[in-house]
């Protein structure tokens, strides 16, 4: 039921005025007594700015609300209850997505991260899922005994486990949020709402927070690189962070292989190529300083596109928690010793001219 790739906020994470207008109700809803707080469908334009600046990676931790159970609607002791994160992005998807609906939602503490993510990371497991039904006291809310959990998490989920000490049975949901709606007429999902993709419009959501936390450190290394080498050294860095950041989760399906490491390894020997042709054939350098200067950027861009593809090893369907752990271990020390081989071999270039050796 999250439909998060990827990682605002309300309630008792804020407070002032900003708690009044939050867009969950909580201010004016909650219950101290009881713990229920209220909630509706309704997205507010606060709410959609919090999703802008969560999307562009600001403040990334700060984009929560408060765990426990919600009221949406006028829900009974019959009204189905669903699990959800606490990333405000998640919990908004649900809510939004329940409109016209009488529910419960119980927050789980995830720290801020949506369900896939927290499924892998254990936050959003059998032990939260326990804890926060225990601590709303919900077999005292609801008559039944059924807890809608997105299938997202269903790997941080053990429902004998959740069952055994709950007294709770675990009903998986649709992958979407969107397709709530019509699961609650039958309570069964269709081979469509189980099937997991990652389309061009999800990649492309990937993108800002990725390239929003590297643009600085982009705009320092083009800036020293520009001034020791020229434009052409400046133009390489932009067109690297560029391609580990844009590119890569874009064309993401479309490169060969498996692995997210040589994916990156060969779409930065492509973006590599020109750029060691403009260095490789530089008619008042040497034959050996032209083949030093044309594998340094062959064996350093191609190493750090790799190793800004490995940042969406976790926001995607294409990956596994076992197969990214193989794949860090194999080619991040591949990827180490090329991006030193390059440094060096540029160096080389470097401080020879700088010496009138060539």
């Amino acid at each position: 039921m999250d439909t998060d790739t990827p990682n605002g906020s309300c309630c008792s994470s804020v407070s002032g005025p900003r708690a009044a207008s939050c867009g969950c109700g909580c201010a004016a809803g909650a219950s101290p007594a009881s713990g229920i707080r209220h909630t509706t469908s309704d997205i507010t334009l606060q709410n959609r700015f919090d999703h802008f600046l969560l999307r562009w990676g600001w403040n990334r931790e700060g984009h929560t609300v408060e765990p426990g159970l919600y009221r949406l609607g006028n829900p009974t002791q019959e009204s189905p209850v669903f699990a959800s994160a606490n990333l405000s992005l998640s919990f908004d998807h649900v809510r939004s997505a329940l409109a016209g609906s009488d529910a419960w939602i119980l927050v789980l503490d995830t720290k801020g991260i949506n369900v896939w993510c927290a499924a892998g990371k254990g936050t959003f497991g059998t032990e939260e899922l326990v804890r926060r039904i225990r601590d709303s006291d919900l077999a005292s809310v609801v008559s039944h005994r059924k807890i809608i959990v997105p299938q997202l998490g269903a790997p941080g989920i053990s429902w004998p486990e959740v069952l055994r000490r709950s007294g709770f049975t675990v009903e998986y949901g649709p992958v979407r949020a969107r397709d709530l709606p019509e699961y609650l007429k039958t309570r069964r999902a269709t081979p469509a709402m189980r099937r997991v993709e990652f389309p061009f419009r999800d990649r492309l959501v990937l993108v800002p927070v990725e390239f929003v936390h590297i643009a600085l450190p982009m705009i320092v290394a083009a800036a020293i690189l520009g001034l020791l080498a020229g434009p052409v050294a400046a133009l390489a860095v932009i067109a690297t962070i560029i391609a580990g950041t844009v590119l890569f989760p874009v064309l993401l399906p479309f490169i060969p292989t498996h692995d997210f490491s040589t994916k990156g390894l060969i779409l930065g020997a492509v973006v590599a190529l020109p750029f060691a042709y403009l260095f490789g054939t530089n008619p008042v350098l040497p034959a050996w300083a032209d083949a030093l200067a044309a594998a340094s950027p062959l064996l350093i861009i191609p190493a750090v596109v790799a190793y800004l593809g490995l940042n969406f090893t976790g926001c995607t369907t294409y990956t596994s928690r076992t197969g990214v752990k193989k794949e860090i271990f194999r080619y991040v020390k591949v990827m180490a010793v090329m991006a030193v081989m390059g440094s060096i071999a540029g160096i080389v270039v470097g401080v020879s001219r700088l010496t009138g050796v060539i």
